[in-house]
This record gives structure tokens, C-alpha cells and sequence, in this order.
């Protein structure tokens, strides 16, 4: 394993830094993998598929639209953007699933060479046909394979799935851990859920090497000159404003689970200070997706860079601050009496 200080481990496998490029459109090729490599991430979760024509044709009826604090659409300049959103839906990779199984196990032969790795995803519709694609996947020799039974689409989309019952995540995950014996797994989950963290323990229970919280909410956001839903229908939306509630969910599972449990986050993180802040909340690694897609692959690069020179700077490892944040949380009546509450109204009010 790498010696540098955001190195950290998930079950046996050995990450050399902390930042997963997850699963988008910018990673439906070998070029864009490819790119993501060559800008430092340790886990590369290439464009997810599964097996219905469906969901291929609904790529080509994707949108997208970047917006700022002010709801105001703006062009894509893939120069990072801090408090942009992106507001969307999407689809799966149109290509058959057998083809790109092969094309990923070979980005994955090649990521070895740079201490990475490439991850095969499905995105459910049929449990069986689900099961068919993770054993190629293993057969391909792909190390991790994303299982996500959290895409935000499942109520306007009949070929995806939300899962949000704890019993339905365990009998899906533990199904799919029977299929994959070498290769391992990892359960992404909604964040459309009264509890995400007992979602994530009826996934490690069922067998999950770790699980991936909190996906993407679905949102309406009416356009107030046509007075029509921008996109035209509900669409999922990601930004830097989700961080603290992925952080509190991460916080949450960790609770739950126990510290030696693998937590990946998704949803929110900007930049390297957002990564580090997802693992003082409990993650070991993040994901970042939109945020490449508006910032471009070097996004990738700085965050790595950035979280290095942040434990450089508190003598320490990864390893030795995941979770710290969490594990200092208190209770409300344990906080002092202060009259805070006189500085956040306005003076008329006093």
C-alpha cells in the first residue's frame, strides 16, 4: 500500500488516498476512466448499467442543468465551482452490459499498474439479472463491484430501483454476496430513507464489504418565467449543500455500526476540505461525481493533494481521524446556556 498519509484499507483491499471518482457520464469510456486515473483517484466506479434496454435509451433522454445560488442556469466551464448544483436525470450507459464488463475488467488490469482500481456498478431493475451481471463481473476478474439499490430515480423510472425497506436491502445483498465470493462488494444506498443507517446494517449484515451513503434526493424546481419544472420533470440534485446531511448520516451509521465498518460518502463533497470533513464524520472514502462533472478531472487531483497537505498539517494519518468528528458529537442538554439566540434575529425583535 502506498506509504502516504491518506492511505487506508476497506476489508482487505489497500486504497492509496481517500477520493473515488463515482460512477457519471464523463465515465462511459476508457478515455474518461482513464482520465480519472491519470488525476490521482484511487477507485475509478465506472458509468453504471444494467440489463434492460430501458434504461440505455433513457441516456439519450438525460438532462442536465448547472445552477448557481441564485437558481440561475450557467454554462459548463469545467473549472471547479464551489457552490454550483447540478440538477438532473440521468440514465445508464447505453452499451450491452457483456461489452462493458470486458472493457472495465481491462481498465481494471490497468489501474492495478498505478495502485487503483476500477469498479464495475449496477443500478437494479431485476435482482436475478443483477446477479448474472456480478458474476461476469468476478468472472472478468474486476475487484469491486458497486451494487446501487439507492439511485434517486426509482419512483419516475420502472427500469431502476429505490430501495428504502431494511428487510428488502438484506435479502438483495445478501442474494448478490452469494454470487460474489472473490470480488468485493459494495451496497450504495438512498438517501430518501426515514433511517439510511439502519438501511447500511441491514446491508453489512446481509454481507456488504461497506456501504455507500447518502445518494441524491429527488426535487422539483419551477422555472418562474415558462412557470413549467425546469427539466421538465422531478430531477435529482447534488451539491455542496447536501454535506452536512451526508455527514450527519455517516455520523449516524457509525453509531450504528461500530467504528471498524467501511463508510464511503457520496454526496456533497467539493473539494479535498469536504472529503476531509466526510471523514471526520466517519467515511474512510468519498466519492465525488458532480463535482467533476463541472469541474473537470483535475477536481480529482486537488482533492487528493489537498487532504495530503491537511494531515500534513495535524501530524496524522487517515486512518487516525476517520470518524473523530463523529465520536465528539454532544448531546443538546449538555451544551452551555449562552443566549445565542439573541445574535440571529434581527434588532426590532429584541
Amino acid at each position: 500500500m502506498s506509504s502516504s498519509r491518506s492511505a487506508l484499507a476497506i476489508g482487505k483491499l489497500l486504497l492509496k488516498n481517500p477520493v473515488i471518482a463515482a460512477a457519471g457520464e464523463h465515465l462511459q469510456t476508457a478515455s474518461g476512466v482513464r482520465a480519472a486515473l491519470m488525476h490521482d483517484a484511487a477507485v475509478v466506479v465506472a458509468k453504471s448499467m444494467n440489463e434492460t434496454s430501458a434504461a440505455r435509451m433513457q441516456l439519450a433522454r438525460a438532462d442536465y442543468r448547472m445552477l448557481d445560488a441564485g437558481w440561475h442556469g450557467r454554462q459548463p466551464d469545467f473549472q471547479p465551482a464551489l457552490e454550483a448544483g447540478l440538477l438532473n436525470r440521468s440514465g445508464l450507459i447505453d452499451r450491452d452490459w457483456r461489452d462493458w464488463l470486458a472493457e472495465v475488467g481491462e481498465l481494471d488490469r490497468e489501474a492495478s499498474q498505478l495502485d487503483a482500481y476500477v469498479a464495475a456498478s449496477i443500478v437494479l431493475a431485476d435482482p436475478l439479472a443483477g446477479q448474472e451481471i456480478a458474476r461476469q463481473a468476478q468472472q472478468e476478474g474486476i475487484r469491486i463491484f458497486e451494487f446501487n439499490i439507492g439511485a434517486p430515480y426509482g419512483d419516475e423510472a420502472a427500469v431502476v430501483t429505490t430501495e428504502r425497506s431494511a428487510k428488502r436491502v438484506f435479502d438483495l445483498v445478501q442474494g448478490m454476496r452469494q454470487v460474489l465470493d472473490r470480488t468485493q462488494l459494495w451496497v450504495k444506498l438512498t438517501s430518501q430513507s426515514e433511517n439510511p443507517a439502519l438501511l447500511a446494517k441491514a446491508a453489512r449484515d446481509a454481507g456488504a464489504d461497506a456501504v455507500i451513503l447518502i445518494g441524491r434526493p429527488l426535487g422539483l424546481l419551477p422555472d418562474l418565467e415558462t412557470q413549467t419544472p425546469v427539466l421538465n420533470t422531478n430531477c435529482a440534485w447534488g451539491g455542496r449543500w447536501a454535506l452536512p446531511l451526508t455527514c450527519y448520516w455517516l455520523a449516524r451509521a457509525r453509531r450504528l455500526l461500530g467504528p471498524d465498518y467501511p463508510l464511503i460518502a457520496t454526496n456533497g463533497a467539493r473539494d479535498g476540505g469536504d472529503v476531509a470533513r466526510m471523514v471526520l464524520a466517519g467515511a474512510r472514502a468519498v466519492e465525488m461525481c458532480s463535482a467533476v462533472m463541472l469541474g473537470g478531472f483535475g477536481v480529482l487531483k486537488e482533492a487528493v493533494a489537498s487532504v495530503e497537505s491537511y494531515l500534513a498539517s495535524k501530524d496524522a494519518t487517515l486512518m487516525q481521524i476517520v470518524g473523530k468528528a463523529a465520536d465528539s458529537v454532544q448531546p443538546f442538554q449538555d451544551q452551555p446556556v449562552s443566549h445565542r439566540w439573541r445574535d440571529f434575529i434581527p434588532p426590532e425583535a429584541r
